[in-house]
């Protein structure tokens, strides 16, 4: 028995599948132009901390425009995407380009930019600025080795103060996108740091001591 409603019936789905699958195309021509320009904001931010470790400050600038520059194109073409604005890549690429700026900010001394400033999610300005505190240490061990410790004093506090502004956020991983993991690895490193420097302390104490010119000879 024929059904009645059944051409007109597959002719709606039809005309419903259609439109969906027009909406995928985009969707997915959006992912394989934002994917690459994800890339290349994570690349060029990498290549930025490194730079700010060599102590090449204006390398490390030019290079953090150009992750900036990406992510810039990421966000523009995935506005129109919410769902895949969220899926992940987006959020990894602005947490790498907020580290970048965040170290180099934490490394000269000068006010961390906030997510509003870096025009990126708070989740990935959180998650940035926790792994750029880790990223310090590399930063703090140059300095120990060069003899300067005050230098890796202020590194450590520095360290000190983005753990303890962060630690604070008690909220959902689903929320935090996994900070509470980032803040425990920071943590880990933040207290290999304090024995490195506590460490230097000493040693550099006890050299003055038998140099004649630490406190065991004072008076």
């Amino acid at each position: 028995m024929s059904d009645p409603g059944g051409d007109d019936r597959r002719t709606h789905l039809t005309g419903i599948v259609d439109a969906v699958g027009r909406e995928l195309a985009g969707a997915n021509r959006a992912r394989e132009r934002a994917l690459p320009a994800c890339r290349r904001a994570i690349r060029a931010a990498g290549s930025s901390v490194r730079a700010v470790h060599r102590l090449d400050s204006g390398e490390a600038a030019r290079l953090a425009g150009e992750s900036e520059a990406a992510v810039r194109e990421a966000q523009a073409v995935l506005v129109a995407f919410p769902a895949l604005a969220h899926a992940g890549f987006l959020h990894d690429a602005e947490k790498e380009y907020v580290e970048a700026r965040a170290v180099a900010a934490l490394v000269a001394g000068t006010p961390v930019p906030g997510p509003g400033d870096l025009a990126v999610s708070p989740t990935a300005w959180m998650r940035g600025l926790a792994v750029a505190a880790s990223e310090l240490r590399r930063h703090l061990l140059d300095r120990l080795r060069e003899g300067d410790l005050a230098r890796g004093e202020a590194l450590l506090a520095a360290m000190d103060d983005v753990y303890d502004a962060l630690v604070a956020v008690d909220y959902p991983d689903a929320l935090t996108i996994g900070l509470r993991r980032t803040l425990d690895a920071l943590r880990a490193v933040l207290e290999r740091s304090r024995g490195d420097v506590t460490t230097t302390v000493l040693q550099t104490r006890l050299q003055r001591a038998i140099e004649g010119r630490g406190p065991a000879t004072a008076g």
